[in-house]
């Protein structure tokens, strides 16, 4: 369920400003998109773990926060990161 060092690595040097940059909004919001990916998959293979269910919509809400300030700051990587992690069809 957890992301490997090695996908987290791979998501950092694609979404940050350079390797070292994990706290960029970019870099979050790509980052919990993948964990958000993988909780689905667990939770629809998994129906009855409610724990699994209530982690996922606790990360859906920090995604959607972070969204939230990154349309109201950069609108520019707004746009980049929704279109490159598909999420946000508007």
């Amino acid at each position: 369920m957890s992301l490997t060092n090695e996908q987290i690595q791979e998501i950092v040097t694609q979404f940050g400003k350079d390797k070292n940059d994990t706290g960029s909004s970019q870099v979050q919001v790509a980052l919990l998109t993948a964990r958000i990916r993988s909780l689905t998959d667990h939770v629809k293979i998994n129906k009855k773990d409610n724990h699994s269910r209530r982690g996922l919509v606790l990360l859906v809400s920090q995604r959607k926060k972070l969204l939230k300030y990154m349309r109201r700051v950069n609108p520019d990587s707004y746009l980049t990161v929704t279109n490159e992690l598909s999420i946000r069809r508007n």
